[in-house]
């Protein structure tokens, strides 16, 4: 088994209080290997994108304990999680969250300009970046200019010019015909595969889900079931004609 990357032990999370009191997460347990590419799931409500702000550094437990490369992430302050988040973890959305005046090349690069890279290492990046996710040669089209499939794309290409150990994918074909969203699970199952960047992928679509090698079900707050996926896709299925 390859290195023990994220652990979470015994993670709550509590929103409001007295009669308001809502426990969105009830004593979590959760193990990731570095190299897995983990599909969590589980109804709306269920605690799943809860967990998943934990573990992407946009959110802090109530309580437990949430280690990142057996660094304690819940003992940091809010500087250090952001530093955290541009080092180690890239982050895709299910509506793409590009800036519309923007061409891809720029959308790319924005994760270096907060980072303070130079410009020409902002730009060697994002087109090294944009090559690595088949859009070499359309740096310089605006979102409008794009599919959706080629603007999720862009998204991942944003995710993953910081070179992260770690990509946290929010319903990355929530928005996407059935072709395309086979055309992004393929590309993030190449990620995974040749680069060795771990993927953590909410999900509704057991279709999609089918690419992981774990599917991990939330219910209540609570982790249902933990199961390995025996024969994970390996390959996306013809366009018919």
């Amino acid at each position: 088994m390859s290195d023990l990357l994220i652990q979470l032990r015994g993670v709550t999370k509590r929103y409001g209080s007295g009669v308001a009191e809502l426990m969105a997460l009830k004593g979590i347990d959760l193990d990731i290997h570095a190299g897995e590419f983990v599909a969590i799931m589980g109804p709306s409500g269920s605690g799943k994108s809860t967990a998943m702000n934990i573990l992407g550094c946009l959110d802090t437990p109530t309580g437990g304990e949430y280690l990142f490369k057996g660094a304690h992430v819940e003992a940091l302050s809010r500087d250090q999680r952001a530093r955290l988040r541009r080092r180690y973890l890239g982050f895709v959305f299910q509506g793409f969250n590009l800036l519309a005046r923007t061409s891809a090349q720029e959308n790319v690069e924005l994760p270096l300009l907060y980072r303070g890279d130079s410009a020409s290492v902002r730009r060697a990046a994002a087109a090294r970046a944009l090559q690595a996710v088949g859009l070499g040669g359309w740096e310089h089209h605006t979102p409008a200019e794009l599919s959706g499939g080629q603007q999720q794309r862009v998204a991942i290409a944003r995710a993953i010019v910081t070179q992260p150990a770690v990509v946290l994918a929010d319903e990355p074909t929530g928005n996407l015909d059935t072709q395309r969203s086979h055309e992004i699970m393929s590309l993030l199952m190449g990620l995974n595969k040749d680069h060795g960047i771990t993927v953590l992928m909410v999900t509704h679509e057991p279709d999609m889900a089918a690419y992981a090698h774990r599917m991990v079900h939330f219910k209540d707050g609570s982790i249902a079931y933990d199961e390995t996926n025996p024969q994970p896709i390996t390959a996306a299925p013809e366009e018919k004609v």
